[in-house]
């Protein structure tokens, strides 16, 4: 059974920093993507940052310059490093991994909040 687990979500004043961490379980053959998006309230769920198993990244406008996606392939973990926070980045952020644990499919965390106030 795979687990995506997210942790490091919590309360920061504008202008800070978080680190957010999620942890891949189970069994896993291997793993193609994995993603961050966030969904704020009232609006849809959008695409943050993503990473290849090659390291490739792809971030949304938004957050260019301010957030660094990176991975541990060995210990199956996505890091999302956040600088520079603004209160329009508050909003729930969830993890997606497309993995293989038999067939190819896209699994997803449960979310963090992340909340910055101004």
């Amino acid at each position: 059974q795979v687990q995506l687990v997210e942790s490091g979500g919590g309360l920061v004043q504008a202008g800070g920093s978080l680190r957010l961490s999620c942890a891949a379980s189970g069994s896993i053959f291997s793993i193609k993507v994995m993603a961050w998006y966030r969904q704020a309230p009232g609006k849809q769920r959008e695409l943050v940052a993503s990473i290849t198993n090659g390291a490739g990244t792809d971030y949304a406008d938004s957050v260019k310059g301010r957030f660094t996606v990176s991975r541990d392939n060995i210990k199956n973990t996505m890091y999302l490093h956040m600088n520079s926070l603004k209160p329009e980045d508050t909003a729930v952020y969830y993890c997606k991994a497309v993995l293989s644990a038999g067939p190819w499919y896209d699994y997803w965390g449960q979310g963090t909040q992340v909340t910055v106030s101004s």
